[in-house]
């Protein structure tokens, strides 16, 4: 590489950067309470939001294979679906690192999540009918258990913590030996594997992953989408050749994947009626 290209790709890289430094929530709202402290949503709020507003709430929930991460890895997925007309929120839940947690403890708080959020849609400015769970890895796995797995419930159990669509990047989906975090999970893993808890009242699923993924192996999404679509489930698998773990996020590579990701993501919402908004029906 001549010093020329050298200088180019440095500064695109420092600008991308900078930019996801520069990115912030509108708000942030402790939605569960722990000991000494509480667990928070990163709220992305639309131009001329309203209390009163009855939009699509999206949750995501960051990768780090349970034991750490941040909310900062979907900052800019929430910057551009705020955009879109949408509430966009990155959510906290607790970790090894931050709360000496296990999975099954990411899996309660990712519950939870939806739940708070939809049983406080009227100060969100959301439709409790309309809220989307997404995340990335092990974040992918805590949105996928809302979607499949029963227990592990708190908070108002009067709303329902199982989401209206799914959107996952390289979710962990199987925790059986031929996926990802069976060590970890030893005897117990059956109950937050996804992929084994599948059934007719799994919601809409949209899934992006790697094929060269040799962290959470790409034939797991594979299995995920075979075992929906033989219960007529709705299920878009997009591949993405050559791509390794993580190859998803604002920042990676030349960005090409990012933005194709980002379209297919818009797609899909947009079939499911959860990515338009409109002001004039609200305000009627």
């Amino acid at each position: 590489m001549n010093r020329k290209a050298l200088y180019v790709l440095t500064l695109l890289l420092t600008s991308k950067v900078l930019y996801a430094e520069s990115i912030s929530p509108d708000q942030k709202v402790a939605f569960k309470k722990t000991k000494g402290s509480s667990i928070e949503l990163h709220v992305f709020k639309p131009e001329k939001w309203k209390a009163s507003d009855k939009r699509t709430a999206i949750i995501f929930f960051f990768g780090g294979g349970w034991t750490g991460g941040t909310p900062k890895q979907f900052y800019s997925h929430c910057e551009h679906l705020s955009k879109k007309g949408l509430v966009a929120i990155s959510a906290e839940y607790r970790t090894k690192k931050s709360h000496g947690t296990e999975p099954v403890h990411c899996v309660e708080d990712g519950k939870s999540a939806i739940r708070w959020v939809r049983e406080n849609a009227h100060l969100l400015g959301t439709d409790p009918n309309k809220v989307v769970a997404a995340g990335g890895s092990a974040g992918g796995h805590v949105a996928a258990c809302t979607g499949t797995v029963k227990g592990f419930e708190s908070g108002n159990l009067k709303f329902s913590s199982v989401p209206a669509a799914l959107i996952l990047f390289n979710p962990v989906c199987d925790t059986s030996s031929s996926g990802y975090g069976h060590n970890r999970l030893g005897k117990e893993w059956k109950k937050i594997s996804p992929l084994h808890h599948i059934s007719i009242r799994t919601p809409p699923t949209c899934i992006f992953h790697g094929k060269a993924d040799t962290t959470v192996p790409f034939s797991n999404a594979l299995q995920f989408k075979k075992k929906m679509d033989s219960l007529g489930q709705r299920c878009e698998l997009h591949a993405y050749e050559g791509q390794n773990h993580g190859f998803f996020n604002f920042g990676s590579g030349d960005g090409s994947a990012y933005s194709d990701t980002i379209k297919k993501m818009d797609s899909f919402l947009d079939s499911l009626g959860l990515i338009k908004y409109s002001e004039e029906k609200n305000n009627k």
